[in-house]
């Protein structure tokens, strides 16, 4: 081999290298995990961590900010990072908590906007024939369970209603 081929094979080499190592970096983003984050970290540190966040919210009650981290359709998780008045981070929370439902879910009074605020975008959206409206549908996950959240919202963008339920799972034919 010459030199200015064996030249040429070292850049290459490095070029390959160096996109890997890129690779590998975005990908921990992917793997970081908003539950981890700290009460007081600044906004820029959460983004930097985290990467951007799915959608952002105007904080309830207060001159703060909320950033959403949502793993649906295909995950079971929704971080809402709560940022006070000067950026930093006041809460952080995992929103697809059975345990929470209760107290958070306000049918007659939640609109669509809220249901957005607090869950980010549903996995799937169906219709049924009894409810003149959509059912939006967040898979969660309940210990070893998968789950599913329906929330009932109407024609005019108002919560009627809620349930939870297992998530129906393609069944695994046997080993014999």
């Amino acid at each position: 081999m010459t030199a200015r081929r064996a030249g040429a094979a070292v850049r290459l080499t490095a070029r390959l290298l160096a996109l890997g190592l890129a690779a590998w970096l975005g990908g921990c983003a992917l793997l970081a995990d908003p539950g981890r984050v700290a009460p007081g970290t600044p906004q820029a540190s959460v983004v930097q961590y985290l990467g951007p966040p799915t959608a952002r919210y105007p904080a309830a009650g207060s001159a703060g900010e909320r950033l959403q981290y949502t793993y649906q359709p295909a995950g079971q998780r929704v971080f809402n990072i709560d940022l006070d008045a000067q950026g930093r981070v006041a809460r952080v929370e995992q929103a697809l908590s059975e345990a929470l439902f209760p107290a958070r879910i306000r049918p007659d009074h939640w609109t669509r906007a809220d249901v957005l605020r607090e869950y980010g975008p549903p996995a799937r959206v169906v219709g049924v024939h009894n409810f003149d409206g959509d059912i939006w549908l967040w898979r969660y996950a309940d210990g070893p369970v998968w789950r599913l959240l329906h929330i009932d919202i109407d024609r005019s963008g108002v919560v009627r209603g809620w349930s939870s339920g297992d998530e129906p799972l393609p069944d695994v034919p046997e080993s014999r």
